[in-house]
């Protein structure tokens, strides 16, 4: 093995010829390209700069291992390419550079548009480096690459110009100093002097950066390790999960996809098929969320110490019930993994449906979702529920939608979740089996629900916050002005009271409060409450549509005849808002009561405080 790793280092010019060739291609267990704009600008000031940017780990390919490993080019790379390098370390790094130097008129990664990359000569030599490197996105950016004068008169140095080689870096240095020469005679026939000396300065600034960079492009060497073109690929997989426990880790889903790379699995590839399907979600652990199903599926945990046994062929050891230790493989083959793989890709494409539904359980757009972290355990729930015999399934997800709905209003899945979502699989399949084994977690709801303070609940994006917005959803809450539904695209949530009336009255509880707020359209909200309060608002409402309407529209916003009245109070004081997100706190409660059909003594209780 020590002969098989050799140090050596490169300079930035060859380094760049070399990412032009297409020589250095990705694995595809590798993350994808990921950095942000400004990631690639902060790597360009370190080179310009000469500081160290570390070591780049390279396996000199061969065609076998360039299709075993299922390669790709780097990120906007354009052309056919000629591979001689695997990049098992430094992926990130190097597509930094070949889109800042190279210029592929691609967008940026998860960016609309193109990024130009540029230094500003004249604040890079005065050391202004905070100033100096810039990048830009707008079309005005695109013309000045291709406007020499206006590069000149602005100072802006294109990186491009690097990528296109010595000589064209040469020529607009030359080019550079040449203008700033002829801006000099110029002021000089003028006979003006500061004119004159200010492009004298240029003149001298352009000498010095082009001397700054031959010194970089030449002198300035990247390191890198490169491993010899015989040694395994699982050794060579092994190499790059241990590279990869250092620094940055590496996502469980990479290290998965590493160590599926020698059994021919692809499952970047299998994630990119599955992707389209649960995209609603805005989250980027969807791809660990499929290997969590999996594994709750075929084992009960999910932690990533646990997906290592979705591995086809890895022995796990298990306790039986006498104590004994036995050997026991999960996944087989190729062919099982990707058998379990679609059936958790499915399962987590039904509870995506369900959830979103506007009369399941009204996550009817993504940012109202209570939480993403709870897709795994309630997709491998709800396939357990559907495995009941028929004349079960009824109950089972009866059960499903209890627990979810106390999981929601307890934070229960805000933290750490991989042992909860076991835990809560185990539970509710034993419950689903057996009435009497009811979780602990549903008795503890059912005896503390009504000390649960939705006032608190200010910041969009809670669970319980997005929880009660799910209520008002799944309660058929129409627009205030048109008495339809909103749809998902045009509906947000505003307030009852306006934000102005809380700067002219003291009180303890914040104008942003959940009770404060409900769904209603853009329109509405600006055209019909805007600043105004309910007692002002209201009867306009009531004039256009009758009171019986009015009043059943806002019942259908959990605001009671009672809240109702509160809010046409005139004067409307803080005591009238305390009172109003008093009696919403009940209605919701009674909501909830009913949603969960809690048993009737917490219904009789609830009908007192009523």
């Amino acid at each position: 093995m020590k002969d098989a790793q050799k140090p050596g280092h490169v300079s930035l010019t060859v380094l760049i010829d070399r990412l032009r060739e297409g020589c250095y291609v990705i694995p595809d267990f590798q993350r994808e390209f990921e950095w942000t704009p400004w990631d690639i600008r902060e790597l360009i000031r370190s080179i310009f700069l000469d500081y160290y940017i570390g070591n780049v780990l390279l396996w000199k390919g061969t065609d076998r291992s360039f299709n075993d490993l299922a390669c790709e080019p780097l990120y906007g790379f354009q052309g056919s390419g000629d591979p001689t390098h695997i990049v098992l370390d430094g992926q990130q790094r190097l597509t930094a550079m070949y889109y800042a130097f190279l210029a592929p008129d691609v967008p940026a990664p998860s960016r609309k548009n193109r990024f130009l990359y540029f230094i500003r000569v004249d604040q890079f030599l005065k050391e202004n480096y905070d100033q100096s490197f810039e990048y830009d996105w707008k079309r005005s950016a695109g013309n000045l690459l291709q406007n020499r004068t206006d590069q000149f008169e602005n100072h802006m140095f294109p990186l491009a110009v690097v990528g296109d080689g010595s000589w064209a870096l040469v020529r607009w240095v030359d080019d550079y100093k040449k203008h700033w020469l002829d801006k000099e005679a110029q002021a000089e026939n003028k006979g003006d002097e500061a004119e004159s000396l200010l492009a004298n300065q240029h003149v001298e600034n352009a000498q010095a950066f082009g001397e700054h960079l031959e010194g970089i492009t030449v002198k300035y060497q990247i390191a890198f390790i490169e491993l010899d073109q015989d040694i395994q690929i699982d050794k060579v997989c092994g190499i790059f999960t241990q590279i990869n426990r250092r620094g940055r880790p590496l996502d469980v889903f990479d290290l998965i996809n590493a160590l599926l790379k020698p059994k021919e699995i692809q499952l970047k590839h299998l994630w990119r098929a599955a992707k389209p399907k649960l995209d609603f979600v805005e989250t980027n652990r969807m791809n660990r969320y499929i290997l969590q199903v999996m594994s709750i599926l075929r084992q009960t945990y999910c932690s990533p110490k646990y997906l290592y046994y979705l591995v086809p062929g890895v022995e796990k050891n298990v306790r039986s019930a006498d104590g004994s230790l036995r050997k026991e493989i999960l996944v087989c083959s190729p062919e099982e993994f990707q058998e379990w793989w679609d059936i958790a890709v499915d399962a987590l494409k039904r509870a995506i449906d369900l959830l979103r539904h506007p009369q399941e359980f009204g996550a009817i757009s993504s940012r109202y979702l209570p939480y993403a972290s709870i897709l795994p355990a309630f997709a491998a729930i709800q396939s357990a529920a559907r495995q009941q015999p028929m004349n079960r399934q009824f109950d089972a997800l009866r059960k499903l939608r209890y627990w979810y709905w106390v999981s929601v209003f307890t934070n229960r899945y805000s933290g750490s979740v991989e042992s909860t979502s076991a835990r809560d699989f185990l539970e509710l399949k034993n419950w689903f089996e057996d009435e009497t084994a009811k979780p602990v977690l549903i008795s503890d709801f059912n005896s503390r629900f009504l000390s649960i303070d939705f006032r608190r609940e200010t910041r969009r994006g809670t669970s319980i916050y997005n929880g009660i917005f799910n209520l008002l959803v799944l309660h058929g809450a129409r627009d205030w002005m048109t008495g339809n539904v909103p749809q998902h695209d045009d509906l947000d949530d505003h307030h009852i009271v306006p934000k102005k009336w809380r700067k002219e009255h003291t009180h303890d509880t914040s104008i942003d409060t959940i009770l404060n707020r409900t769904p209603l359209t853009a329109d509405t909200n600006r055209k019909a409450i805007r600043d105004r309060l309910p007692n002002e608002y209201i009867p306009e409402l009531v004039k256009e549509h009758g009171e019986v309407t009015v009043r059943k529209t806002l019942e259908s916003h959990y605001i009671s005849r009672t809240g109702f009245d509160i809010l046409l109070r005139d004067p409307f004081t803080s005591a009238d808002y305390e009172s109003f997100l008093e009696e919403r706190q009940r209605t919701l409660q009674n909501a909830i009561s009913e949603r969960l059909d809690l048993p009737p003594q917490l219904r009789e209780l609830d009908a007192q405080v009523e």
